[in-house]
């Protein structure tokens, strides 16, 4: 279905891959996964003709149809709904709207114009045969959340993570025989994300999909791309299938290069020993060859870096953690929290969950008192301290100092070395630990909020969706780090794998069907409990 000969992409100062020859069949699913930066984003627009590479070529077979994801959540501000996800099929969307200005505009008597709607039939005919796409796309957005009488409301109207959702119906609608998607999950809620897992598991044709998504990886893949050590290395199975191989290969390449190593270091020192020695200068010759055979380069490192998470509170959550009573907050005429109450107990590790735009950001923010609640009380105890995650960590760090003096800004007392050893746990080590916060990618930021956490030692974290634009291994780290963790933590999350890793309980925000505000769902148990009861 689709084809990768020799293909290369250099920029003057790094190499993402090279001699990149792989073929993608019909009826298989790829993941694509590599860390921040190995080029997967770049690697999927080269597939979609959006980049052109350094060199190779990419053949599309059989003049297949190539769909891709949309990422400007803005660009059909002026279309109603339907429309936009009908234009996700252009040739169909041109037909169908050239038919209504003739029907409301034209002369029909006109031999002409009546030649012209007969072609547009055929375009129509062949585009939508079964004449359904209305009924598709009404369906497709119901699934999505967006009720038959929001279908004609413009798509300025919606919030930025509902425009996302119109964007992935709109590649969707279509069914193309090509799919390349690129973070399909991100600003997806939890309900949401399994509607999107069984569309795509039906798809029949080819899907390419990135995404740091672990549980989303495991259900919908068939086959993963690794995208390491310069190249792109195919292996059947899920997520967890190429973990367990990846594990076993990568140990036997370590094993292999530590061999090498040791082979190289002794061929060295025979050679400096004994290269001046006349009677030995025959066997140095010949050491000396052995050493120019010994292929170490050819023995790649991985671009993966583990990061290492641990959050240490400083003093022990006493008998009191978090109460709040009848939490109320409007927005205008739209009333978001209704009388919600909580009374969070030493130990309590919560996932917060439910749909975009119930309100769980602002109750985070009430609770952490960066937002005025309308009415209600909210009460911590006396010996928590607490850490906060914001979800618009990019619009926070900004300036041009280092990170480390970024970092030392928020407690000037901490010693260099732990402020340093916070930094290198994140992945930022030696010379990267002085460039400047201005110069770091929406990942970075990310890492860098976690790094000041765990230099803060609270034993009550509050984070917000800590896990946007972090890759499967920091994502990975941060779950290990939260279940290990004495303290509390209440987290905002769609990502399943990372729920599942912590949460001892599940609080969820359900819309009222009145619309008067969220209302609460309290359960204690693990999210798997929670699904199946």
């Amino acid at each position: 279905m689709l084809q990768t000969i020799n293909l290369t992409m250099r920029y003057p100062t790094k190499k993402l891959f090279e001699d990149v020859s792989i073929t993608l069949d019909s009826g298989k699913r790829y993941g694509l996964i590599g860390a921040n930066g190995a080029g997967k984003s770049t690697f999927l627009k080269i597939l979609s003709g959006e980049y052109e590479p350094s060199s190779g070529e990419v053949v599309i077979l059989n003049n297949a149809r190539l769909g891709v994801l949309g990422q400007d959540q803005y660009a059909f501000e002026s279309l109603s709904l339907k429309d936009a996800v009908l234009v996700g099929n252009k040739r169909l969307y041109d037909a169908l709207k050239r038919k209504e200005w003739l029907y409301a505009n034209a002369d029909l008597s006109d031999e002409a114009v009546n030649n012209e709607l007969s072609e547009l039939e055929i375009v129509c005919a062949e585009e939508d045969p079964l004449y359904e796409c209305e009924v598709v796309i009404e369906k497709i957005l119901e699934d999505l959340g967006f009720p038959a009488h929001t279908h004609q409301d413009l798509m300025s109207s919606l919030t930025g993570g509902d425009k996302f959702k119109i964007l992935l119906a709109q590649v969707l609608f279509p069914k193309p025989d090509i799919l390349l998607l690129d973070e399909p999950t991100n600003n997806l809620d939890l309900p949401s994300i399994a509607w999107l897992e069984d569309n795509l598991k039906r798809h029949e044709g080819t899907l390419v999909v990135i995404s740091h998504d672990r549980h989303f990886l495991n259900s919908v893949c068939t086959h993963i791309l690794d995208m390491d050590f310069g190249g792109v290395r195919e292996f059947s199975g899920n997520y967890d299938d190429w973990y367990i191989a990846s594990t076993l290969i990568s140990k036997q390449q370590e094993a292999e290069r530590n061999k090498k190593l040791k082979e190289k270091e002794e061929l060295e020192n025979f050679i400096r020993r004994f290269s001046a020695n006349a009677s030995k200068a025959k066997q140095a010759t010949s050491r000396q060859k052995q050493l120019e055979k010994l292929d170490i380069a050819s023995l790649k490192v991985s671009s993966r870096r583990d990061p290492s998470i641990i959050f240490k509170p400083n003093r022990t959550i006493g008998n009191e953690a978090l109460e709040c009573e009848n939490i109320s907050k409007s927005y205008g005429d739209k009333k978001v929290l209704d009388s919600v109450s909580l009374k969070i107990l030493p130990g309590d590790k919560i996932a917060l969950i439910g749909p975009n735009g119930v309100g769980k950001s602002t109750l985070l923010q009430i609770l952490v008192e960066e937002l005025k609640a309308d009415s209600g009380m909210v009460k911590w105890g006396a010996t928590i301290h607490r850490s906060y995650f914001p979800q618009n960590v990019s619009e926070q760090i900004k300036g041009e100092e280092s990170l480390y003096e970024w970092l030392r800004g928020f407690d000037k007392k901490k010693e260099s070395g732990e402020i340093r050893n916070a930094l290198g746990r994140m992945l930022f080590s030696g010379e990267e630990q002085e460039k400047s916060i201005s110069a770091l990618s929406g990942g970075e930021k990310h890492r860098m909020v976690l790094s000041k956490i765990m230099l803060e030692g609270g034993n009550f974290l509050v984070l917000d969706e800590p896990t946007n634009h972090l890759d499967l291994e920091s994502i990975i780290a941060l779950g290990e780090a939260l279940y290990k963790f004495s303290g509390n933590v209440i987290c905002v999350s769609h990502d399943r794998e990372l729920i599942d890793a912590f949460a001892n309980r599940i609080i969820e925000l359900v819309l009222d069907s009145e619309n008067n505000g969220a209302k609460v769902i309290d359960f204690r148990g693990s999210y798997e409990e929670y699904l199946n009861r």
